[in-house]
């Protein structure tokens, strides 16, 4: 049986593997104002336009776009679309995309919500690809995402709170923090909420609280350094991440897309791993 590996593009992939596990997203719409872009934004003109100062907006992307997207593997029987979508505590995504589904009356599909978003919720579906290299076992590829999920780990220092602030991803009170001089609020995914885990006083206080984080560490899973249209921070920060994970870690280094983008802004970034159970 083959495989289909579809996610909505709250999800933030490298390219090396959408290419090699051929993935498939659902476009989500960006909106700068009156300006709209039903298919999202290519990353470098995404961040060029936040410089205008206009906080954009997204919208969900509805039934249809998924009905467009499954109608070639309607209960097909050499192929399972396996579709991996953002956390429920974030957008009701997963509830379009059953809806596209049952109007279909499709049957060889596993649709679920991630509890997570971007590079995060990217990681699940490529452990989850390579684990399908080997297995066939639905039920047993069921069980290893559960587990992916659990175990994925995401913390991120973020430049701007205003951004999560204002469009209601941020958890709690945490956002009263992001105007104050000098402090990196950083930021992780807790029960599929954006949470404001910490405020550290300085660049170096705040990575050095990222490092901190890396315990019990599944080396045999890629670990990522993410973010948000500032790769010389990604690049000091993956140096200091070589210097304490094992010498065979793979760390690769992952751009935040225009959906997320669009909620934490630009010069976040921060780390994503797995850990063990």
């Amino acid at each position: 049986m083959k495989f289909k590996i579809v996610a909505d593009a709250s999800c933030d992939i490298p390219q090396e593997f959408m290419d090699k596990y051929d993935i498939t997203i659902i476009p989500i719409e960006v909106m700068f104002g009156e300006e709209s872009y039903p298919e999202g934004l290519e990353t470098r003109e995404f961040y060029k336009k936040l410089q205008s100062g206009i906080i954009p907006k997204t919208a969900m992307p509805n039934a249809y776009k998924f009905e467009n997207f499954y109608k070639d593997y309607v209960n097909k029987e050499d192929v399972f679309v396996w579709t991996i979508v953002i956390s429920m505590e974030m957008s009701t995504t997963k509830v379009q995309a059953q809806m596209a589904a049952d109007n279909l009356g499709m049957k060889n599909v596993f649709i679920e919500e991630s509890a997570s978003t971007t590079i995060a919720q990217g990681a699940i579906i490529v452990e989850l690809c390579k684990f399908m290299e080997k297995e066939q076992d639905i039920e047993k590829i069921k069980e290893e995402f559960y587990r992916l999920k659990k175990n994925v780990n995401l913390y991120c220092i973020i430049n701007d709170l205003k951004y999560l602030k204002n469009s209601g991803r941020l958890s709690g009170a945490g956002a009263a923090i992001g105007s104050m001089l000098n402090v990196r609020p950083i930021v992780s995914i807790v029960d599929g909420k954006v949470v404001n885990v910490a405020k550290c006083l300085g660049t170096n206080k705040a990575e050095g609280y990222l490092l901190d984080q890396i315990d019990n560490l599944d080396s045999d899973k890629c670990f990522y350094v993410i973010h948000s249209d500032t790769p010389e921070n990604a690049q000091k920060l993956k140096a200091k991440v070589g210097e304490i994970v094992p010498p065979q870690q793979q760390i690769v280094i992952g751009e935040i897309g225009c959906v997320v983008g669009s909620h934490v802004g630009a010069k976040c970034y921060g780390i994503v791993f797995f850990k063990k159970d």
